[in-house]
């Protein structure tokens, strides 16, 4: 069986073993293991079930990352994508005029749509194609304003910046006890990164919890849960729903699923491609087999009940534990798988904690288990600023306008729409139209539409 397994994923050829394979894959698990408790905690916002999102993100992300070790042979695992998510609850299912609102059975229906294209052009080899044409500044700006957004909704979800009348936001009351506790868990989470703790984002959701605990903002239920609660997500998804919309909003929400998404899993690939030694001649060998995994995942994901699948770059983590193959993703996918399990606890841990009422009656929820947990992931988003080509106003000034405009518009789709047409206007403008890409043009012109017709 071992020597099997070793001439399937050509671990003597990667100069690995299967040790090195487990211990890295258990080294990624314990790297993205964060979004178990915070896509159900995301998502609910829009409405859906907390355990059947928990569900249905497991399911979908050990799925994609199975195919993606079986098919293109990488230690590469994928899951709903940070970001992507927001995009969901926050424009999809936003309200109008910020947001699409969309149901988010719409919502999925829009995700599911995306996934389909993914597939047919990932078989055609259009999406590598794709890739290549949009500037790296733009989506260096895209990453990281993307980063701040997230942010922005942990400083939020913790209390630490509150709404306010004439400002964006100020600054929030440390006297509350959910606010405190975000405080201490953002503390607690700086010293574990400082210190380089393996699976230091789930061990700081889990300590900033038992503060929560012992503070008597949440409660235990249970640990385990033998019931697989997939039920109210399930092939939700209302397509007839979405197709009675505005033509130009359909557009616009399946192009921005699905440049999120593209971008996303083409970045990771090629970075922890790079860290792993997996590059030939620069370009990434069965690139084609790993865009097919992401695709399927995003598509199956939607039919159970969560956002986009991508792949995740808290891989790198597992690769400098060693992961050079496939085999590492089987790890990664049992673990997720038994993950379900835990359903109880995640609901726990990634509940919200109401702490008072706001305008129209409405209670005010906090999430301070969640929140240390965004606010780090969103600055690890921005590590991107330092590539920005400081040096041509043409190039930075676009990325930061999307950098910038994603976070204060609290729309992505609005964010990236600046960042495009400025750059094609200040290409235009300084004659050097030719060093913009036709489809990056196309783009500009559709959002130009968007916003002064439609």
């Amino acid at each position: 069986m071992k020597n099997r397994i070793s001439q399937y994923f050509q671990l003597e050829a990667n100069g690995t073993t299967v040790q090195r394979e487990v211990v890295g894959g258990i080294t990624t698990f314990l790297a993205m293991s964060y979004i178990i408790f915070v896509q159900p905690g995301v998502l609910s916002q829009a409405g859906m079930d907390f355990r059947a999102v928990l569900c249905a993100t497991c399911l979908a992300a050990a799925l994609s990352t199975f195919l993606m070790g079986f098919a293109a042979n990488y230690p590469v695992a994928l899951a709903p994508g940070m970001g992507e998510n927001f995009f969901f609850v926050y424009t999809l299912c936003g309200v109008a005029p910020l947001g699409f609102g969309l149901s988010w059975q719409q919502a999925l229906a829009a995700v599911l749509l995306a996934g389909i294209f993914f597939i047919a052009i990932t078989l055609t080899g259009i999406r590598a194609q794709i890739v290549n044409s949009i500037p790296d500044s733009l989506k260096r700006g895209i990453a990281a304003g993307i980063g701040l957004f997230i942010t922005l909704i942990g400083l939020e979800y913790g209390g630490l910046v509150v709404a306010a009348p004439g400002t964006l936001v100020r600054l929030g009351d440390f006297r509350q006890p959910a606010t405190l506790v975000s405080v201490l868990g953002l503390l607690a989470l700086f010293f574990l990164l400082a210190f380089r703790v393996r699976g230091a984002i789930l061990l700081g959701i889990l300590v900033t919890a038992g503060m929560a605990a012992a503070a008597g903002l949440v409660h235990y239920h249970g640990l385990l849960s033998a019931q697989i609660h997939l039920l109210p997500t399930f092939m939700k998804f209302d397509l007839h729903g979405l197709f009675s919309i505005e033509p130009a909003k359909l557009a616009s929400a399946i192009f921005v699923l699905f440049y999120l998404a593209l971008f996303d899993t083409v970045g990771t690939l090629v970075g922890v491609g790079q860290q792993a030694g997996l590059l030939r001649e620069g370009k990434l060998p069965r690139a084609g087999r790993a865009l097919f995994a992401d695709a399927v995942g995003t598509t199956v994901g939607a039919g159970l009940g969560t956002s986009t699948i991508t792949c995740y770059i808290e891989s790198a983590a597992g690769v400098s534990d060693g992961a050079r193959t496939g085999l590492a993703n089987m790890v990664t996918g049992a673990l997720l798988l038994a993950a379900m399990f835990f359903s109880p606890l995640a609901s726990m841990i990634g509940g919200g904690v109401e702490v008072g009422v706001g305008a129209g009656n409405h209670p005010i929820i906090r999430y301070p288990t969640l929140a240390p947990a965004l606010i780090v992931v969103g600055s690890m988003m921005l590590k991107v600023v330092r590539d920005f080509e400081w040096d041509d106003a043409t190039e930075y000034l676009p990325a930061f306008l999307i950098l910038v405009g994603i976070p204060l518009t609290f729309s992505i789709a609005d964010g990236i729409a600046f960042g495009l047409i400025a750059y094609s206007v200040a290409k235009v403008a300084t004659g050097r139209w030719r060093e913009c890409p036709t489809l990056t043009y196309i783009f500009a012109a559709l959002f130009v539409v968007q916003f002064f017709i439609l």
